[in-house]
């Protein structure tokens, strides 16, 4: 049998056609022939006269354009179903009910025919449903029935791995289909778990049986995980994270036992060989983060045919920024970032089509001078400001790159965007902003309010300058033209960026523990780049087409809820098939310097706005003047000049204000300094 469905696997798809039209000929002859025999009827004419063979051929020719019309090859028969079967059915129907009405028009209208009657016919009908049908459900058999699986088990050098599938029973009814019919066989689904809980439990889904279903989803796996060496892999259905609570659960369960966890996503073509897609499962899918999703035609409809310029393009913002740009359809790319190796990796990301597309300079974003060269030759149409210093504990030792790389490289980006008439000029921002306690949140908290002071004022045409400062970032000064649109984004974590706790846990648990979290009530907002990203440039869009009142300077992304980094920690490591305490210890190192035991997205005193588009908020906060913060930076670059730490953030504290917690006026506030946080 294997030889057999190699041998047909192995023809040409034309010729195997060709083959399946002359047997279907042939067993339409045999059926004839058998229909006669087994109703015993005897012929008045000879069936091989000039006359009998001319019948023969003209029965062949109708069953040849019936069986065509009726769509019997057309039909890939290693994934034939019931309507294909019905084709068959239709076709001999139609062939009998024709041959009938000829007989009858023959013997009526030429000469009498005897031997004839409705009994041969209805015995044709059985007899060539049933040879025509049989080779193919044979063929079907040996591709996908149970025997031949084994077969094929046996005969494999590569065995096939065992798996779980929990998801609806529609997808079941699919995934059992292609893993059966696949070449080479990888997968066999030895038992389905129903994620409806109204599903039939006990019944079978091509012989494989619904072994569970809602609620006890985690207590039928851990019992099949302990009852059976033989389980490989548990594969989930498509969506199913969004759809039950114990997903992160049933995923910790598996990897402990040593199961390999995936989840299925589509199909393949059939052409190449109708395989199951199935995708790794991610630390932003087990953390439940949902992705809302994206208004592609919105986005691609701002960025399409666009210049777009990206400072920090080679971080891991700016980098998935670039590559959305470019998938968007932007007719050109700009990259300013200092980081030269970040760049080669950044190149390395994008493919052939769209490098033509893309230009990387490696710029430090203070140095006004060149930065106003590159903008002024690229006239970028937006410039999405990512470029920032942002580990909290370095910023606290390093507080003056902190200021003149977050700072001062906003001031003058934003300064350079406004003298070259960019339209748009997006800085993406941190919630680390909110009530700052850190150099990092105090310097981004100070840079959301430049851009926010250059927003309220783009409507007039006013001279901003800073005036000459001993030569320490002189000529800081711009003329201000309308049109120029100003906004900041705001939002928080984001799973596997440079430095979050996503990346530095995993290098911590495969070099075997301990992972390190400073205090088991931490928590923080969760978001996955790709989503960080569309909202970020959704936020643009939607700022563009906003004037006046209904104007904000701020948008804030909606980050769900916080999620504690111990949770974090836990399923990262039960991921890795691990187990936390025990197998990978976790340490508590207490809080640093900067950090805060919980973040938030926007402070008391600033009004949060629902907007139409989903997942993105409207921020109203105080916002500073622009003489305020043109004489502040004189003082602030003394400071820094001084290395006067203090007096440099009490100088940046000024910049903003902040809400008692009692509800009374707002009150300047000085950030806490490393040496006051405990």
């Amino acid at each position: 049998m294997t030889a057999y469905v190699e041998a047909v696997s192995g023809i040409r798809p034309k010729m195997r056609r060709a083959i399946i039209m002359v047997q279907d000929l042939v067993m339409i002859l045999v059926s004839v022939a058998l229909s006669l025999t087994l109703s015993q009827s005897r012929l008045s004419f000879d069936a091989f006269s000039y006359g009998g063979l001319l019948c023969w051929a003209l029965i062949v020719l109708i069953a040849h354009l019936l069986f065509r019309y009726c769509g019997l090859y057309s039909t890939v028969w290693r994934f034939a179903s019931t309507p294909d079967f019905f084709n068959i059915l239709k076709g001999c129907g139609s062939l009998t009910v024709v041959l009938y009405l000829a007989s009858i028009a023959f013997r009526a209208f030429f000469q009498p025919v005897s031997g004839l009657n409705e009994r041969q016919f209805i015995v044709f009908f059985l007899v060539s449903f049933t040879i025509i049908s049989a080779p193919r459900l044979y063929y079907r058999f040996l591709r996908d029935g149970s025997s031949w699986r084994l077969l094929r088990r046996a005969a494999s050098d590569a065995p096939i791995k065992q798996a779980l599938f929990i998801g609806r029973l529609s997808e079941a009814d699919v995934i059992v289909r292609f893993t059966r019919t696949s070449v080479p066989a990888e997968y066999a689904i030895a038992g389905i778990m129903a994620t409806e809980a109204d599903a039939p439990f006990g019944t079978q889904i091509q012989s494989v049986p619904v072994v569970a279903l809602r609620p006890r989803l985690i207590e039928v796996l851990e019992d099949y995980v302990k009852g059976t060496q033989s389980l490989d892999l548990l594969i989930f259905g498509n969506g199913v994270e969004r759809e039950i609570e114990d997903y992160a659960e049933l995923v910790r369960v598996a990897r402990h036992g040593g199961i390999a966890v995936v989840q299925f996503s589509g199909l393949s073509e059939l052409g190449q060989g109708g395989k199951l897609v199935l995708d790794a499962v991610e630390m932003e899918t087990i953390m439940r983060r949902s992705a809302v999703a994206t208004d592609t035609t919105r986005i691609g409809a701002f960025v399409g045919g666009k210049r777009v310029l990206v400072t920090g393009g080679a971080g891991s913002i700016g980098r998935i920024l670039v590559k959305r740009s470019l998938e968007l359809g932007a007719e050109a790319v700009l990259v300013a970032d200092n980081s030269e190796f970040g760049i080669f990796q950044l190149d390395q990301l994008i493919g052939e089509k769209d490098r033509d597309r893309l230009t990387s300079r490696i710029v430090d974003v203070t140095d006004r001078p060149h930065m106003m060269r590159l903008v002024s030759e690229f006239k970028p149409s937006i410039l999405f400001h990512a470029a920032a210093l942002k580990h909290v504990p370095l910023l606290e030792e390093n507080w003056e790159a902190a200021i003149e790389t977050n700072v001062f490289g906003t001031l003058a980006c934003a300064e350079v965007a406004a003298e070259c008439g960019v339209p748009q000029f997006l800085l993406i921002s941190s919630d680390k902003a909110v009530d700052p306690t850190s150099v990092l949140g105090v310097t981004k908290r100070a840079a959301e309010q430049i851009v926010s002071s250059l927003h309220e004022a783009q409507a007039a045409p006013s001279l901003f300058h800073a005036g000459g400062l001993n030569g320490h970032h002189a000529g800081v000064s711009a003329v201000h033209r309308p049109g120029t649109k100003f906004v900041a984004v705001r939002f928080g974590n984001v799973f596997g960026s440079n430095g979050s706790v996503a990346t530095i846990f995993q290098a911590q648990i495969e070099a075997g523990g301990p992972v390190t979290i400073t205090d088991r009530r931490m928590t923080r907002y969760f978001m996955t780049v790709a989503e960080a990203v569309d909202l970020v440039i959704m936020s643009a869009a939607d700022a563009e087409q906003r004037q006046g009142r209904d104007d904000y300077a701020i948008y804030m992304l909606d980050m769900g809820k916080p999620v504690p980094i111990l949770e974090v920690a836990e399923t990262m490591i039960r991921m890795a098939g691990k187990s936390p305490y025990t197998d990978i210890p976790i340490r508590f190192t207490g809080i640093r310097p900067g950090e805060k035991l919980h973040e938030t997205l926007h402070g008391g005193n600033e009004e949060v706005v629902k907007l139409d588009t989903a997942k993105i908020f409207g921020l109203r906060s105080d916002v500073v003047e622009w003489p305020r913060i043109e004489a502040a930076l004189p003082a602030l670059v003394a400071a820094m000049h001084d290395r006067d730490k203090a007096a440099a953030l009490a100088i940046l504290a000024g910049l903003y204000l902040r809400e008692e917690s009692t509800g009374g006026a707002p009150e300047q506030t000085v950030p806490k300094t490393a040496g006051q946080i405990g």
